[in-house]
This record gives C-alpha cells, sequence and structure tokens, in this order.
C-alpha cells in the first residue's frame, strides 16, 4: 500500500488529434480486499449456528427431556428403596431431633421398631411359603383334575359317549397351549417394546416434578416472576441460603424441611409465614441475608421482610406478591369522609395501611413523636396527616416551627396559635422561643395540677419540622448561649430535653421531624425522648439504629433498606401507640399521600368547626428583662437568699421571663456577672452584695456604645 501503478489504457473519447492517443494515467494503489478465507466464514456461520434462539430452544429441550429421565428414575428408585426399607421412618426421626422435638422423635423411633418388627414376620414367612406353596399346588392340581374327570363322566353318561370323559381336560390342555403360544408371540416384541415403556413412565415422573435445571425448563415454567408461595418453594429457599448448618439439616430431615415451617397464611398483599430454625442456626444468619433469600423466592429485596417473633429460634417471613408493593394504596379516609372528626385521647389518627392490607392507625395520646428520613422520601407529609387528622378535634391546640419554609403548612394559617415559616437563623431562634414557650406553658401547667390534681389541661401540640436546621444553629443570644447544639447551655436543646421530660404529663406534646440524621443534627439523649419513632428510607443501618432504637432494628426494622426514591411515605414505625404483631419491635407502613389541596380542604372544615384563631407569625418577645436588675430586686434587704427560693421569688416576679428558670440559668447570670453563688451551711445561696457590686461595676450600656 502506498505504492504508484501506472496503467495504459485507450482512450475512448473523441482525438482532438486525427490519431488515437495512448494516455499514460498515474493511480495510487488501492490494495483491494483480498477474499475471506473459507475457515473465518465457516467460524462465523457456526458462531451464529450456536448463538440462534432456535439452537438454544433445541439444546433446552433435549437437555430437559433427558434431565426428566434421569431424575424420574432416581424418583422411583427413591420411593422403592423407602417402601422397601425404614430409611422413611430414620429420616423423620432425624428431623424430629434436628427441630428439638424430642417427643415426636420417640413416636417415630418406635414406629421404626414396629415396621422393623413387622418385616422380619414377614422375611420369617417367606421361609415356609415354599413348601406351602407346594402343597398347595399338589392339592389344587389334584382337585382340579378331579374336577375336570367328574365333569367329563357327567357329560359321558348324558351324551352316552365314553369319549366325552376326557373333553374338559382335553379343553383346559388346549387352552393353556393357546396362552403360550400368545406368550410366544409377544415376547420378543415385549422384549423390545418394555425398555422404552420403562423409560416413558421414568420421564412421565420426572416431567411430573419438573426434575431438570431451571435453565432447561420452558420459558413459561422458567420465568417464575410472581409465582405463588409454597412450602417447597420456602424451603428450597431457605437451603440455598449459604448457611451450611441449615443446608444440612433440612437435608437430614425426613420431611425434606416441611416441618420447619408453620402454616402459611395469606397477610395482605402477600403471605406470612414462621419459620422455626433448626438448632445451630441463628436469626440472624438469616436476616443478614435478606437479599439472598428475596432472590430464591424469585422476589425482589424490598419484597421480603423479616422480622423476629417471641418464639424461640423463630424467623417471621411477609412475602410480598411480586410487585404489589408498587402499586399505590388508596386515599386517606380524611379525604374521602368529609364528616370525620377527631378524639385525640381516644381516637387514632388513619395513617395508611400495614403490609397486611389493614388499617394503620397511631394514637397521638401524650406521646412525644419524632419521623426522620432522607431528605424527599415524604417526611413533611407523613408529619402533616397526623396534624391534619388531630386539628379535627377542636380542644387541641398547634404551635408550629417549619424551618423548610416553602408553604408545607400554610394551611394551617387560622389554626395554629404560632406559625413560624422559614430556614434562617432568625425563624431558629423564633422557633427555639416557641419550645421554650412550651417549657413554660409545661411549668404553669404542672404547678397548676401541684395546687389542685385533678386539673385538666387541654392538648397543646407543638410541632417543629426540619428541626436538624435548629439543631446545626451557630447563632448565639447575648448571654453567649448557642442556640443550636446538643450541650446544657444550647437553648434549643435544653427546651427540648425539658419537654420530653415531663410535658406528656400535662399535655404539652412536641412532634419533630429532620432528615439525615447524625450524632449532631439529632442528639442521642432528644431521639430516646421520643414515645414515637418513625423512620422513612435511609441510607445505612446506624442511621437506622438512630432513628428507631437497637431493639427495633435487632427486631428486623429495616429502613435503611427501603428504597429511596420508590418507597416515598413507606415508614417503619416503633411506638405502642400503633398495633404491632405479637413479638414484633415494629411495623412497616405505607402512608396515605395528602396533597396540598387536600390539606386545605380539611383545614377549611376544621376552622368551620373551631372558629377563627389569631395566628403569630413572629413570637411576641414583650419587654426586654434584665436578669441580674431582677434578681437583686427579688433579694430584697436579705443579706443571701438559697438559689432555689431566688427562683422561686423570680417566677412570682414575671412567669413569663423566669417561670422556665432551673439552678443552670440562675448560675449562668451570677457567673457572667461576677457575683456566683456559694455554698452556706451546705447549701447554694446568692449574697446580696455581690449582686450589688456586680450592678454597680456592670458598665452604662448607653456610654458603652458611646465609646464603640
Amino acid at each position: 500500500m502506498g505504492d504508484t501503478v501506472v496503467h495504459l489504457h485507450k482512450n475512448t473519447d473523441p482525438p482532438a488529434e486525427p490519431s488515437a492517443v495512448t494516455t499514460l494515467t498515474v493511480v495510487p494503489d488501492l490494495a483491494p480486499t483480498a477474499p475471506v478465507p473459507l475457515w473465518v466464514r465457516s467460524g462465523r456461520a457456526v458462531k451464529t449456528a450456536v448463538t440462534h434462539e432456535n439452537t438454544k430452544a433445541s439444546a433446552r429441550a433435549v437437555a430437559r427431556h433427558s434431565l426428566y429421565t434421569f431424575n424420574g428414575g432416581r424418583i422411583v428408585a427413591r420411593r422403592t428403596w423407602d417402601g422397601r426399607t425404614g430409611a422413611r421412618y430414620e429420616r423423620m426421626l432425624r428431623a424430629a431431633e434436628a427441630a428439638g422435638n424430642y417427643e415426636v422423635a420417640q413416636e417415630w423411633e418406635e414406629r421404626l421398631q414396629r415396621f422393623r418388627d413387622a418385616r422380619h414376620r414377614r422375611r420369617m414367612d417367606l421361609l415356609h411359603s415354599p413348601v406351602d406353596a407346594a402343597k398347595g399346588a399338589l392339592v389344587g392340581t389334584g382337585m382340579g383334575i378331579g374336577g375336570l374327570v367328574a365333569l367329563g363322566v357327567v357329560m359321558a353318561i348324558a351324551n352316552k359317549d365314553v369319549t366325552d370323559v376326557v373333553t374338559p381336560l382335553s379343553a383346559v390342555i388346549e387352552f393353556i397351549a393357546l396362552l403360550i403360544r400368545i406368550v410366544q408371540i409377544v415376547w420378543g416384541p415385549a422384549l423390545s417394546i418394555g425398555p422404552f415403556l420403562a423409560l416413558l413412565a421414568l420421564w412421565a415422573v420426572g416431567c411430573k416434578q419438573q426434575a431438570a435445571p431451571q435453565w432447561a425448563l420452558p420459558a413459561n415454567i422458567r420465568s417464575s416472576e410472581g409465582e405463588p408461595i409454597t412450602p417447597s418453594i420456602v424451603v428450597k429457599a431457605l437451603r440455598d441460603l449459604g448457611v451450611p448448618a441449615l443446608a444440612r439439616a433440612i437435608k437430614e430431615m425426613g420431611d425434606a424441611g416441611a416441618s420447619m415451617l408453620g402454616p402459611i397464611r395469606i397477610a395482605g398483599c402477600g403471605v406470612e409465614v414462621d419459620v422455626t430454625l433448626p438448632s445451630g442456626v441463628s436469626t440472624n444468619e438469616v436476616q443478614n441475608r435478606r437479599r439472598k433469600l428475596a432472590e430464591n423466592l424469585t422476589r425482589h429485596e424490598h419484597e421480603v421482610f423479616i422480622t423476629i417473633p417471641q418464639a424461640a429460634r423463630t424467623v417471621r417471613l411477609w412475602i410480598a406478591d411480586s410487585g404489589a408493593l408498587d402499586e399505590p394504596i388508596g386515599p386517606s379516609p380524611l379525604t374521602t369522609d368529609a364528616t370525620m372528626t377527631a378524639d385525640y385521647s381516644k381516637g387514632k389518627a388513619p395513617w395508611g395501611q400495614d403490609l397486611r392490607g389493614d388499617a394503620a392507625a397511631l394514637s397521638l395520646y401524650q406521646r412525644h413523636l419524632l419521623i426522620t428520613g432522607l431528605s424527599n422520601q415524604g417526611k413533611t407529609a407523613s408529619l402533616r396527616a397526623l396534624a391534619l387528622w388531630a386539628v379535627l378535634d377542636r380542644t387541641v391546640e398547634f404551635r408550629i416551627a417549619d424551618l423548610k419554609g416553602v408553604g408545607d403548612w400554610a394551611m394551617f394559617d387560622g389554626l395554629a396559635t404560632i406559625l413560624i415559616q422559614g430556614p434562617a437563623d432568625e425563624q431558629v431562634v423564633e422557633a427555639t422561643e416557641m419550645v421554650e414557650g412550651l417549657v413554660e406553658e409545661m411549668n404553669r401547667r404542672i404547678e397548676a395540677r401541684r395546687r389542685d390534681p385533678s386539673a385538666v389541661f387541654s392538648p397543646l401540640i407543638g410541632i417543629v419540622d426540619e428541626a436538624q436546621v435548629a439543631f446545626m444553629c451557630p447563632v448565639k443570644d447575648e448571654d453567649g448561649r448557642p442556640y443550636g447544639g446538643s450541650k446544657a447551655t444550647s437553648r434549643y436543646f435544653m427546651a427540648v430535653r425539658r419537654v420530653h421530660n415531663q410535658g406528656r404529663a400535662v399535655d404539652v406534646i412536641l412532634w419533630e421531624g429532620t432528615q439525615d440524621p447524625t450524632d449532631q443534627n439529632l442528639p442521642k439523649l432528644v431521639r430516646e425522648g421520643a414515645h414515637t419513632r418513625a423512620s422513612l428510607a435511609l441510607g445505612t443501618e446506624q442511621q437506622a439504629r438512630m432513628a428507631l432504637g437497637d431493639k427495633a432494628v435487632d427486631g428486623g426494622a429495616a429502613p435503611h433498606l427501603l428504597r429511596q426514591g420508590l418507597d416515598k411515605g413507606t415508614l417503619v414505625v416503633a411506638s405502642d401507640g400503633i398495633q404491632i404483631p405479637a413479638g414484633q419491635a415494629s411495623i412497616t407502613v405505607r402512608t396515605h399521600y395528602i396533597d396540598d389541596d387536600q390539606a386545605k380542604a380539611i383545614t377549611d372544615r376544621a376552622k368551620a368547626m373551631r372558629g377563627n384563631i389569631t395566628t403569630l407569625h413572629v413570637i411576641d418577645r414583650g419587654p426586654q428583662r434584665d436578669p441580674l436588675a431582677d434578681i437583686h430586686a427579688v433579694l430584697g434587704s436579705d443579706t443571701r437568699v438559697r438559689t432555689q427560693e431566688v427562683i422561686t421569688r423570680l417566677a412570682a416576679l414575671n412567669a413569663d421571663a423566669y417561670g422556665g428558670w432551673s439552678f443552670i440559668d440562675l448560675k449562668r447570670v451570677l457567673d457572667g456577672a461576677g457575683a456566683e453563688p456559694y455554698k452556706s451551711d451546705g447549701r447554694m445561696v446568692v449574697a446580696r452584695d455581690r449582686v450589688a457590686a456586680a450592678l454597680a461595676n456592670r458598665p452604662d450600656e448607653d456610654s458603652a456604645s458611646a465609646d464603640g
């Protein structure tokens, strides 16, 4: 290639001169393509033939029918062996021992002994049977010949022909000869056809049992997507799970593992079965192989749920119908029943459906609530659905802080007494003061309950959506206390803790929604203070433990296995306020989705029931107090006063400002002013002289600002 070739050719165009002209044309060598070798074309043809679908189908058919015959022979041999020996009894005995059921094992051992005794008697009878058979044959032959002769005598007398005496005997001899001739004729073809008939019988047995590998079965059988769950399918899935002890135990069981299974019950859009594991197999070995178990059951991972019931060494499998969990559930009763009302103390909020298809309703009575999950998984919609039910009880008061601020809670304007919306630090400050207002109301109610034990209070529910924004807020107040964080000086954290500690006793409840939980944006003490903990899809098992607690996750709760984006609105709930099957620590709920328009229609009904409510959008902080001056004022003329008495006097001076104060709050103010409390006679006290000196030495704010 690249050489130049000179071609000579005759110019056929009309010549310019009278004589013909020979033209030299220089043309680059184009190296014409060589013909493809025969062996290359043959290889391509063979490859095409091998990969052709008809070839694959033919190969599968040959393998399938061959294996039907071979495995059918194995099945017949196994049945024959079981029928002739005590192998079946021995397998059942081992299965009962493996399951730890020794009473059943003893019963099978007795049956095996009875079988052996009966077999021994039969074999002893065979020793005497040839003699008995010979005697019987002689007696029978003699009686038969005698009977035929007697019949001949009767015929001879009747026909008056002596030759009729042997006529019956001759007829019998001729019949026997005919049978011999028939056998001689049939015997040869039977020897040729018999093996084929035997193979056909073995093929029929193998075909009925589908005794061939999955890849060799027909397409309509091989595609087992969504096939019904049967005991054999469950046992085979467990056998192939990759747990050696489990596989050995199933192999040794006489019933091929069927004794492990409880009844397979229809449960909503799937089935449920309890599996008692054999000795040596732990429940977590099955739990940790959820994906493989689901694939063995011809399901996706999200369609199989494994929980631990009360019974020891038992796992409960819930297996969805193929594709059922991808179908939406019905609408919320709140949107379909315009007459529905709520009863906070005795009723339950319709939240959705559990995996069994039963209605899942949650009691909100005196239960703090925490819902968490990854972003955009339906957290706000799930939290709002509960509030939309509770708002239909006219006795319930709402104070709401939406730290996302995109209007998800806007329909509660005119229903909530406080509605804060926005993600900025200013809204975090207001949300913190809203929760601190819950603390003040809680303290007021506790004091009222102390004076009158029969006092009853209306429910007060505080809601903070996107609470992680508050925990991560870096802003500090004028005293240097951070609004965010999880220390004893963190205002939002401490307010939440106080509500969690005592709020439910006087119907002051806090609901929080947060996303992507960590120890920083959802402190341990806060998440463990919630009575109802629910989680949408999460990223890791560690986050699942943060959201629901170790007990729920160890019991089978797995929000980290929910599919992000596909299982929106599906919650794993751990709470005593919802009906959970006995022995389980959690339940999976597919919540009803209520869109903004439907939510507005529900709140409009609530407004019609309740009347007009003035909603505050900014916390009214009132006149600013001077804590140090107020401390000096309540000390009066006393030289020193116990710290608890000072706190009591401050609360009497202004309950709104100091009703929620504790020793920490008092100490913080005094330490900052240089008038620290000290011990006197074993009790912490505040000295009037120290407070007066701190006030006198404090720089004047106006002069300080002028100097700046």
